[in-house]
């Protein structure tokens, strides 16, 4: 198995178990699934948490975060087809769970970080089901598509 196969197959699998039960498999189960070394499979988790912005809980080998989940309770509570337990990375990365779930309505309840407020947004692969308060907008402190100082205000 090339170093390529290993990343795809451990990525997959660790998607897959996050999806599925709202949590992130150990390295040793990881290993079992993917019938690798301990030790591989431990190096498997922080080199595919290298290339992601996710992390590992400080000092150890626990998957904290692996976006667009986060392993930990956040702010942005997720429900699939109305069953809960999952949190995401942050509002934004928490639109793209819908893809991860084809054919099942994600429904993303936060606070507003601002007021305090309630938002809820549902959203079905690339449907938008409903939004409240509507109109609802994102932000975002990152550079996307270069960086906020240098485009014109509108």
């Amino acid at each position: 198995m090339t170093e390529l196969e290993l990343l795809d197959r451990g990525y997959s699998a660790i998607m897959a178990e996050v999806v599925d039960g709202a949590r992130a498999p150990h390295f040793t189960e990881l290993a079992a699934d993917l019938d690798i070394e301990l030790d591989t499979a431990r190096e498997l988790v922080h080199e595919l948490v290298g290339m992601t912005p996710g992390w590992v809980h400080p000092g150890t080998d626990l998957l904290a975060s692996f976006p667009p989940f986060n392993m930990q309770p956040t702010q942005y509570h997720i429900t699939i087809d109305g069953q809960g337990g999952w949190y995401a990375q942050c509002g934004l990365e928490a639109t793209a769970i819908r893809w991860l779930v084809p054919g099942k309505t994600v429904r993303i309840e936060a606070p507003c970080l601002c007021c305090g407020e309630s938002m809820v947004l549902e959203m079905c692969d690339e449907d938008i089901v409903s939004v409240d308060p509507e109109p609802m907008v994102g932000y975002t402190s990152a550079e996307i598509g270069g960086a906020a100082d240098s485009r014109p205000f509108r």
